[in-house]
């Protein structure tokens, strides 16, 4: 599997080879040569092309706060897949992420005017919390990750890493049981899922399924 060779890449990468290649590669096809997409955070500290070893044309990147499968990036995997012969989901997401740091409803709160809640993201941040003191129907989700919240870029613990476990399977598990995503058969897709360590830059893979915390 093409998922297997970018965790080799990886592993040459934490010890300090540079695997991706930056100059222009000419022309090329529309389909990404490895039929692999990767969800991953959009934190400035993931560069996922040198992470994964990977050049261009060889995949598609999908990135978002938290490296989250939204309904977007369910509308991309879909079309990823169906329209341009993708069969391998890389999901990735990583340690002292500012998705720990956090509640929908707290930003939201904080968003709409209320002191308290702009007191605390201040505090988690490290940053004046300025609130618009407006209310909007849209972003409906923020989709923060479950668990008790922690500062901004704490250290990696047993908690945190528990957390991110949590939502890398509740991504895989969205993707695994959506009827446009076939998992099964001759046009199936992996799905594999991976925490990667900023201070190590390792990919750790998480198993599933598994513990995906609870609602509370």
């Amino acid at each position: 599997m093409e998922t297997d060779k970018l965790l080799e890449n990886n592993e040459r990468y934490s010890k300090g080879d540079a695997v991706h290649k930056p100059n222009y590669p000419g022309r090329q096809p529309i389909q990404p040569s490895k039929r692999v997409a990767v969800v991953a955070c959009m934190d400035a500290r993931l560069d996922v092309e040198d992470l994964l070893g990977l050049q261009t044309g060889e995949a598609h990147i999908i990135r978002n706060a938290g490296g989250v499968v939204t309904e977007d990036a369910i509308r991309c995997l879909i079309i990823s897949h169906h329209l341009l012969n993708t069969r391998e989901f890389v999901l990735i997401h990583h340690t002292r992420c500012g998705m720990l740091a956090f509640t929908d409803d707290l930003l939201k709160a904080g968003l709409e005017g209320d002191a308290a809640s702009g007191k605390l993201l201040g505090q988690a941040t490290g940053r004046k919390f300025a609130g618009p003191g407006k209310s909007s129907c849209s972003p409906s989700q923020f989709h923060a990750f479950r668990g008790a919240i922690e500062p901004l870029d704490s250290p990696r613990s047993e908690k945190s890493t528990e957390r991110l476990e949590w939502d890398v399977r509740r991504s895989m598990s969205i993707i695994q049981s959506h009827p446009w995503i076939p998992t099964q058969g001759e046009d199936a897709v992996t799905v594999r899922g991976f925490i990667y360590d900023v201070d190590t830059g390792k990919l750790e893979e998480v198993s599933y399924p598994g513990p995906m915390g609870s609602f509370g």
